[in-house]
């Protein structure tokens, strides 16, 4: 921790003392949270970002999609319009939010929505003709006006949430004392290996509630890189000189996958818009070589740089074992039709 983070202290303090308050008003009812009769579950962290919301969200879908009707609910990060937007063919990544829009490209068949009101988002998605039979909450554990009956909590492998600071001086957005609403806990981008011992280390120092679950997982990065134009083995262009791009929270394992001696890195903040003067620069700089970049980099630049030059890498979560006992935890859950949790 630098300097200037133990400076501000105080200021954590303060902040720590407001969100524990307004977590008392909502656990006494003085705040009311609004509760649904529809499975929601929540996906979120107590963090700043990068622990891996995109990726858990994705293998939620393609676990539940082929049997239920799915709906996803963002607030739209960054994104330029208001309200409740319903995704359609005239979406875009500005419109939606780079996460929402890259569901939204993968996933056709569910619902993809965003609204900064996450009460009024769902009542619009169950008022829909076609109506969801489970709402996946994204990045919404802080956002307690909807009440899910599902909460998943996500801290990342060598930054557990339990070893952080209140912000400023840490990067904790509440108290670490807020993991006790989470019906489960994950340890995201793990080593592959993992082993027993560090599961029991970190499942100690986590301190499982008697209702709690605990899961790791790891990334797992596509054999192959895409374009509008095709896809080419990951193996076959790791070797050429390339541009790796990304515009991420915590894009460590990405550049380590992707780079080589003699690459270009550009390393932008996560969520970043590309001006038209960045692009211009990027198309100057890169002469015959291909651009690699993170999926969700990749959904802000598509049609803005040329697309037999543009490739992006998928990533995927997998667990460290017992996914069969996850996966069952949650299909039961939604499959139960019930708005309070299973777990309990």
């Amino acid at each position: 921790m630098d300097l200037l983070r133990k400076l501000l202290f105080p200021f954590a303090a303060l902040y720590g003392a407001i969100t524990q308050f307004r977590n008392y008003l909502y656990d006494t009812g003085f705040f009311r949270s609004y509760e649904f009769e529809i499975p929601i579950i929540t996906v979120g962290n107590l963090t700043t970002g990068g622990t891996g919301k995109s990726p858990q969200i994705e293998y939620l879908i393609r676990l539940l999609s082929p049997t239920f009707k799915v709906a996803t609910l963002s607030r739209g990060y960054k994104r330029s319009s208001k309200g409740f937007l319903l995704a359609d063919k005239d979406a875009s990544a500005r419109t939606l939010g780079d996460e929402p829009y890259q569901f939204y490209l993968k996933f056709p068949k569910i619902r993809v929505a965003v609204d900064g009101d996450r009460v009024r988002g769902v009542q619009r998605l169950l008022a829909l003709g076609d109506r969801p039979q489970v709402i996946l909450l994204d990045d919404a554990f802080q956002h307690r006006r909807v009440k899910a009956g599902l909460n998943i909590l996500l801290t990342m492998y060598g930054d557990i949430f339990t070893d952080d600071f209140l912000l400023p001086t840490g990067n904790l957005r509440e108290s670490r004392r807020s993991a006790k609403r989470a019906d489960i806990i994950i340890v995201t981008k793990c080593p592959v290996h993992l082993t027993e011992s560090e599961q029991r280390n970190i499942s100690d120092r986590i301190k499982l509630q008697d209702h709690q679950q605990l899961y790791f997982s790891y990334i797992d990065c596509d054999e192959m890189v895409h374009s509008e134009s095709g896809s080419l083995p990951l193996t076959l262009i790791l070797n050429q000189q390339k541009f790796v791009l990304a515009g991420i929270a915590k894009p460590e394992h990405f550049f380590k996958t992707v780079y080589r001696e003699g690459d270009t890195i550009l390393k932008f903040a996560d969520h970043h818009h590309f001006s038209e003067k960045e692009i211009l620069v990027i198309s100057e700089q890169m002469g015959d070589r291909i651009i690699v970049t993170t999926e969700k980099d990749y959904v802000r630049l598509k049609h803005r740089l040329p697309a037999d030059k543009l490739y992006y890498l998928p990533i995927r979560s997998v667990f460290v074992g017992k996914s069969e006992l996850f996966d069952k935890t949650i299909l039961n859950y939604v499959g139960s039709g019930k708005t309070n949790s299973g777990l309990h």
